[in-house]
């Protein structure tokens, strides 16, 4: 009985609040000034009471009448004019209590002169205004916290901390790791949200671990066995932005061993640009598994081939070039042309580009434009217009298995599109030309990475041509080459189109299984903005034929990606050890083309660092530009014929270390075989 009747007072309560938070803001004002000017006649009534005595009370309506009459008179105004009434009660913070201290202050100051100038006639003690003040500032102060924790609905529902009243109504149990300035803002959030119930903070700090932060107990991050026991926390939120990723990794490898999932705030670079809150959680990002730190990049290069200059970017809706538009944005280009074939990848990153440049009130031009980078004519054409001083060449067909399948496309897209992207600069004198590479071009198994091993091998054989014969251009015309080719070559990027890591946390979602090809596979990984910024710098460093290597940092098993993955979503890994586990995890089978591991460099006794600690340069090796050009005859002559073992025996010749494995598997060239 006595559980229903608090419930229904908790009802009513509830009720209240919401009617109070919906009304109109200009009756909140009128609300707010009269509880005021109630707390003002009592607060002077008060420093009467605390200067004479309770024995002998003054009579507001007798000789004081006038004081009391002026008083709000003079305070409300003031208040208005501080800003007391602008702070919504929820959100009621530090600057809203300073606000009230100057206000009281100034008001109190101002009642002095009043009393001591105009009504001098008038014996007031002198304590008054002083113990008027004190009052005013614990009333006014004071009124305003109890609203907002009236506001946030934590006391309406104080029989949740009462032992025998105790009741979790079906709320998600959460522990907040970090109980700094993000976690206690996650905390307010969460609980305004009423969507989860914080339970317990985690904090590294051990001068804070066994105190209490906003009502929660702080654990110790050698504790959180015992706070999982005492607390049945079901999901920890780590709200430590600044943390790096090394750190991170650290924290993640030790909640591994619990039953609970693990959602994360966003970074502090995402949190300071304004991109997104403290209370955009998310699911753990896959670099902090991997605890790579990236190094910050060096002003001076990363400018040297943007600032003040007209920027291309090929592929600029893709995942790498949306990614190089971003940075490119930061560091003061003229113009900046993002040319993609895809209208809907070009909407998309022109419109956030756009609403960017807008925000921050960049200096200068975003030019959208549709092609194709097999349009030899609409390159030349655009880089001559708007006399292009950089082009960063990331347009390519990269999924390995849809290429293999695909395989006219992927060469004349991947290797003619960047031999008329890189002819076109030649002719529109670009200065600066950065091919994004792979690591798959490395003894590749596959079409895709021997394609772009070729697009390397064009590049490699202009850049010591001073005056080539271009390649299906005018006879006996030669081009003055001014263009400076470079090359970046690196591994995979987290979060990129057609990687394994947004299949994975689609699979989990969907309760399994996890694929993955096979037990052994391994890759190299790298978040999208370090490869972004290293390929800018490593663009700029480039003597011309270049072919820089990026530090990938150690391989990763994809299959012990895919167990941390599934146990930091809360679940456990069913396996014949684990029968009973919620998520299994499938082999597959290595898919058309698919290698193993990947490797960065064809041969490791040409390798030289260079000035900057994540990019190395390789030395490999490369055909002159009149037998290149054979090369690329024949193969497009084999491609326009649809001879697919014609074309699989010029890549043997001519890419180092390609070895393909099992048969053809070319739509075209399954059908052929399969007719009578």
């Amino acid at each position: 009985m006595g559980l229903s009747v608090a419930r229904l007072k908790s009802k009513s309560g509830i009720l209240l609040r919401d009617r109070l938070i919906n009304l109109q803001r200009r009756y909140k004002r009128v609300l707010q000034v009269c509880a005021d000017v109630v707390l003002v006649w009592i607060a002077l009534w008060l420093a009467f009471v605390v200067r004479l005595g309770i024995d002998d009370p003054i009579d507001p309506f007798g000789d004081y009448a006038w004081l009391f009459l002026i008083a709000p008179f003079i305070a409300i105004p003031i208040f208005i004019r501080l800003g007391m009434y602008r702070a919504v009660m929820r959100y009621f913070g530090n600057e809203a209590l300073l606000a009230i201290f100057k206000a009281v202050t100034l008001s109190s100051l101002v009642l002095t002169l009043y009393i001591y100038l105009y009504r001098a006639d008038v014996i007031v003690p002198r304590s008054l205004v002083f113990n008027y003040w004190w009052i005013s500032l614990l009333m006014l102060g004071g009124l305003r916290l109890f609203m907002r924790q009236y506001f946030l609905g934590d006391w309406l529902m104080a029989g949740r901390h009462v032992p025998f009243l105790r009741h979790d109504e079906g709320l998600l149990k959460v522990a907040i790791y970090g109980s700094g300035a993000a976690g206690n803002q996650l905390l307010a959030a969460l609980r305004m949200g009423k969507g989860m119930r914080p339970v317990a903070f985690v904090d590294d700090d051990e001068r804070v671990a066994g105190q209490i932060v906003a009502g929660l107990k702080v654990y110790p991050s050698c504790d959180i066995a015992r706070m999982v026991e005492e607390t049945g926390v079901q999901e920890v939120l780590l709200a430590i932005p600044s943390a790096s990723r090394s750190r991170r990794k650290e924290i993640l490898a030790s909640l591994e061993a619990y039953p609970v999932h693990v959602r994360t705030v966003p970074d502090v670079m995402d949190l300071a640009s304004g991109r997104v809150s403290v209370t955009d959680l998310r699911e753990v990002d896959v670099a902090d598994l991997l605890g790579r730190d990236a190094v910050p990049p060096r002003q001076a290069l990363f400018e040297r081939c943007i600032r003040r200059q007209v920027v291309m970017v090929t592929g600029a809706g893709g995942s790498i070039g949306s990614e190089l538009c971003r940075q490119i944005l930061l560091n003061a280009p003229t113009t900046l042309l993002l040319f993609e074939h895809s209208e809907f990848n070009l909407y998309s990153i022109h419109s956030e580009l756009e609403e960017r440049v807008r925000r921050e009130s960049l200096p200068l031009r975003l030019v959208p434009i549709l092609g194709s980078v097999r349009d030899r004519e609409r390159l030349k054409d655009v880089m001559r217009t708007w006399q292009v001083n950089t082009v960063y060449h990331a347009a390519a067909y990269k999924h390995v298995p849809m290429v293999e399948h695909n395989i006219a496309e992927g060469v004349l897209n991947n290797v003619m599109g960047s031999l008329y992207t890189a002819q076109a600069a030649l002719k529109a004198g670009v200065e600066n030309f950065v091919l994004i590479s792979t690591d798959k071009a490395v003894r590749p198994t596959n079409v895709m990475g021997s394609s772009k091993r070729l697009a390397e091998m064009v590049l490699q054989a202009l850049s010591r041509e001073s005056a080539p014969l271009l390649f299906q251009a005018e006879p006996s015309v030669h081009h003055v080459n001014k263009t400076r080719f470079t090359m970046v070559r690196f591994g995979n990027v987290l979060g990129s189109s057609g990687s394994v890591i947004p299949r994975f946390y689609e699979q989990i979602r969907k309760g399994g299984p996890v694929t993955v090809t096979h037990p052994n596979i391994t890759r190299y990984f790298m978040t999208i903005p370090e490869a972004a910024q290293l390929v800018i710098q490593a663009g700029s460093m480039g003597q011309g034929g270049d072919v820089f290597v990026l530090d990938m940092g150690w391989p990763v098993k994809i299959v012990d990606l895919a167990e941390k993955m599934i146990r930091l979503a809360g679940m456990s890994v069913r396996s014949e050890s684990n029968p009973n586990g919620d998520i299994a995890i499938e082999f597959t089978g290595l898919r058309p083309g698919e290698k193993l591991y990947e490797e960065l460099l064809i041969g490791v006794e040409g390798v030289t660092p260079t000035d900057h600690p994540m990019i190395m340069r390789a030395n490999e090796e490369w055909l002159p530009w009149e037998a290149f050009k054979g090369v690329l005859s024949n193969l497009l002559a084999a491609v326009d014929a649809d001879d697919y073992d014609r074309v699989r025996q010029i890549l043997r010749e001519t890419v180092s270390g390609y070895a393909p494995e099992g048969e053809i598997v070319d739509w075209i060239h399954q059908k052929r075989k399969s007719e009578p």
